[in-house]
C-alpha cells in the first residue's frame, strides 16, 4: 500500500465529507464568546483543557496547533486572543480554519505538513502548542516530542492528547460488537498487524486512517526524553467499550524549563 501520511490524507479528506465529530468547525457564537474570555478547547474527546494549563492571557501568545486543523482549537484560541498558528497535514482540515477565519474576523496562519517535521519553524518560535489527540495517525511519536521542544521558547507549554494503548490491545471487529477480545501487543501498527485483506477493507473500503498505538514509554517517556518536565495529566473517556473499565484517553501538559 501506498506510504501511509498519503493513505491518512485521503481518510482525512473522507473524515470532513462524512462528518467526523474532529472535523466540524466551531460556530460564530463560540468564537464571540471566545472574544469576550468564555472560551475551552478539548485535546481528548469530552474533558475540557483546565484553564491553569494556559497563561492568564493569551493576549500576543504565539501558539501552534500541531495536527490540529478542522476549525476547532485554533480559532477559539485566536478569538481569545493568541497569535495562532495551525499546522496540519490535512488540507480539508486547514481550509476549516481559513474558513472560520474569514468568516469571524480572525488571523490564524494555516500551514500543511507532517507533525514529525517542523523544520517550517525556528528555535524558540511559540509560546505554547496545543496537540490534540492525532498522534495515533504516525509511526514515531519521539520525533514529534523533539520537535515540539525545539520550537517552543523556555518555559513554555506543550499540551498533548492521546489515545490510551489498551485500546490497540482489542480485536477492532469484537470490539465493534461490544467484546473486549485480547488480540494485539503494544506498541500496535494497522499495517504490521493487521492481515491485508483486513487493512484494506479498512482503508479502502470504509475510509478509516492508519493507526498506530504507542507505548506509554513513547508517550510520556518520550516528552521527558525530549527535555520536558511533566506539569500536568488527566484521564479523559472517549467511545470505546474499555471506558467501562478504565479511561481510553490521557491528556499531558509538558513544560519545557527555563524562564520566558
Amino acid at each position: 500500500m501506498e506510504e501511509f501520511l498519503e493513505i491518512n490524507r485521503k481518510a482525512w479528506a473522507h473524515q470532513v465529507e462524512t462528518g467526523n465529530r474532529w472535523t466540524r468547525p466551531v460556530d460564530s457564537g463560540e468564537t464571540e464568546r471566545a472574544r469576550r474570555g468564555d472560551w475551552r478547547i478539548l485535546l481528548t474527546p469530552e474533558r475540557p483543557v483546565p484553564r491553569t494549563w494556559f497563561p492568564e492571557s493569551l493576549v500576543g501568545v504565539d501558539i501552534l496547533c500541531l495536527a490540529s486543523g478542522g476549525g476547532q482549537q485554533g480559532p477559539i484560541l485566536a478569538a481569545a486572543g493568541g497569535n495562532v498558528t495551525v499546522f496540519d497535514y490535512s488540507p480539508e482540515q486547514l481550509e476549516a480554519d481559513r474558513m472560520v477565519a474569514e468568516r469571524d474576523g480572525l488571523e490564524i496562519a494555516t500551514i500543511r505538513g507532517d507533525m514529525r517535521d517542523l523544520s517550517a519553524f525556528e528555535d524558540g518560535r511559540f509560546h505554547l502548542i496545543v496537540h490534540p489527540a492525532s498522534n495515533g495517525f504516525i509511526d514515531d511519536v519521539n520525533p514529534v516530542w523533539r520537535e515540539a521542544f525545539r520550537v517552543l521558547r523556555p518555559g513554555g507549554s506543550l499540551l498533548s492528547g492521546f489515545a490510551n494503548p489498551l485500546v490497540y490491545i482489542f480485536d477492532l471487529r469484537a470490539l465493534e460488537r461490544g467484546e473486549l477480545v485480547v488480540r494485539h501487543r503494544i506498541p500496535y501498527s494497522d499495517l504490521d498487524d493487521l492481515p491485508e485483506e483486513e487493512l484494506r477493507e479498512l482503508v479502502l473500503d470504509r475510509g478509516d486512517p492508519v493507526c498506530f498505538g504507542h507505548t506509554l514509554e513513547d508517550q510520556v517517556g518520550g516528552q521527558l526524553r525530549a527535555g520536558f518536565l511533566l506539569a500536568g495529566f488527566y484521564e479523559d473517556v472517549g467511545e470505546e467499550v474499555v471506558d467501562d473499565y478504565i479511561k481510553s484517553f490521557i491528556a499531558t501538559r509538558a513544560v519545557k524549563p527555563g524562564c520566558r
